[in-house]
């Protein structure tokens, strides 16, 4: 590492920067979870709770990680190495940096399956096969792509190519083009279906399903929900935003582009509720339906509603570019390291990282086709892993991301040298003070209290 110059490229502007964290944080979490997990504990009381969260947690580690990004001027593991050193600590703290790293691309090897499923959604909503169809119809459906391989492999591929031309074109050619035109077209499609779904579903409970808290319906558990859900939105701890910082220039105020992209992070996830619920409550359906709420019950409303096969297209052609943007920030870190590791060049790099991603993706294709080699018969804190992907899922979402939470504020909290990240952020030191002590004290206990409620040492 010591002969690896710092990476030289940059965002266009800060804007670009804005744009692609913004596109990076916005994917599933936001359109397929947030709305779920939110009718799962109550509605609006747990809406706020997110929304203080945001602010009180997740902004200021997004902060320390582009802070990680643009002093280290390298990949995430190299980064944590350079800057351990610099403050004259132990360089196994690198392990920060490479932890997201392998976490980002394990989360993403399953993303990019999920986003498949949406892209194959497009053309069943386009192909009208949610109009008139009945319940039990919709639930085949669903379950007949989920559990046919070739067809994942095939939606699977698609994306994987899609990643890899927008990837390999570079920063410039690439991530900043795809961003600035994917992003706001996102945006726009979510504004219309959720006038859309105001106009034609209940869009005074969803209001009042969204915005009025009813704090008798919060739990605990929510709220530590409500804490992860919050931490895990912004795509923190999986590589993403360091890499991001990376190519932020000096000039570009740390504090205030995280504020911004945490702002419209939050706003994507308010519409997407909003685009949902009043077409769930309008057709009296549940809005605790979970996972299923996207790719089953949505369906179901598309069904009976005008124009639903036309709006169901434009959800789910939403949904793929939320899950694209994602992924394209997911694998850059990998890249990049390929890039500086290897002296590869931008295309040899992708391909690389795509085809390990690719082979990856294999292991939760066949567990949902039900391939024997993948089924499993696990209990672990409570739950039970069914299956290889089962297993990745709660490595990386209950262990991997709040370790590296945790990592990541210690790192910037006590391993750095408070001089540095002082002169990085270069704020008032009112303003710093209040930072520092919510990464140093405040976020560590928040990201354990998650980790033990997530692993089952801990339930309220």
């Amino acid at each position: 590492m010591e002969h690896t110059p710092s990476i030289a490229k940059r965002w266009s502007s800060r804007l670009l920067f804005v744009l692609a964290s913004t596109a990076a944080a916005v994917g599933l979490g936001n359109i397929w979870k947030f709305p779920y997990i939110t009718g799962e504990n109550g509605g609006g009381a747990f809406v706020f709770v997110y929304l203080i969260c945001i602010a009180l947690i997740g902004v200021p580690i997004m902060i320390a990680e582009v802070l990680i990004g643009r002093r280290g001027r390298h990949t995430p593991g190299y980064s944590t190495l350079k800057l351990a050193r610099e403050s004259g600590r132990h360089s196994a703290w690198q392990i920060t940096g490479w932890l997201g790293m392998i976490t980002g691309f394990l989360v993403l090897s399953f993303y990019a399956v999920i986003a498949g499923w949406a892209l194959a959604y497009v053309f069943e909503a386009a192909s009208g096969t949610f109009t008139g169809a009945s319940v039990v119809q919709i639930d085949d459906t669903f379950t007949s792509l989920i559990s046919s391989a070739p067809r994942l492999l095939l939606w699977h591929g698609i994306i994987i190519l899609g990643v890899v031309w927008v990837v390999g074109n570079g920063l410039r050619n690439g991530l900043e083009r795809a961003v600035s035109l994917m992003l706001p077209l996102m945006v726009m499609l979510l504004i219309v279906l959720a006038i859309y779904a105001g106009y034609m579903g209940d869009f005074a409970g969803a209001v009042q399903f969204m915005f009025a808290p009813d704090f008798s319906k919060l739990t605990i558990d929510s709220v530590l929900v409500a804490l992860g859900h919050a931490f895990f939105s912004l795509g923190l701890a999986s590589g993403v935003v360091i890499m991001y910082g990376a190519y932020v220039s000096k000039s570009t105020s740390i504090i205030g582009t995280s504020i911004w992209v945490a702002i419209a992070d939050t706003f994507v996830a308010l519409l997407a509720g909003m685009a949902i619920f009043p077409i769930v409550f309008g057709s009296q359906l549940a809005p605790g339906a979970g996972p299923g709420l996207i790719f089953q019950t949505l369906p179901i409303a598309f069904s009976t509603m005008p124009a639903g096969a036309f709006i169901g297209t434009l959800f789910f052609v939403m949904l793929v570019i939320a899950a694209f943007t994602s992924a394209i920030a997911m694998i850059e870190s990998s890249v990049a390291f390929c890039e500086e590791r290897f002296g590869l060049s931008r295309w040899r790099a992708t391909f690389l990282a795509a085809g390990v991603l690719w082979g990856l993706g294999q292991l939760t294709i066949f567990s949902f086709s039900g391939a024997g080699w993948t089924q499993l018969n696990w209990q672990v804190a409570g739950k039970s892993l069914a299956s290889i992907f089962d297993v990745i899922d709660y490595l990386t979402s209950n262990i991997l991301l709040p370790i590296g939470g945790l990592l990541l504020a210690i790192f910037v909290g006590w391993v750095m040298k408070t001089q540095y990240t002082k002169e990085e952020l270069n704020t008032n030191p009112r303003r710093f003070n209040l930072w520092h002590f919510v990464v140093r004290y405040l976020a560590p206990i928040a990201i354990i209290l998650i980790f033990l409620q997530l692993i089952g040492i801990i339930q309220f």
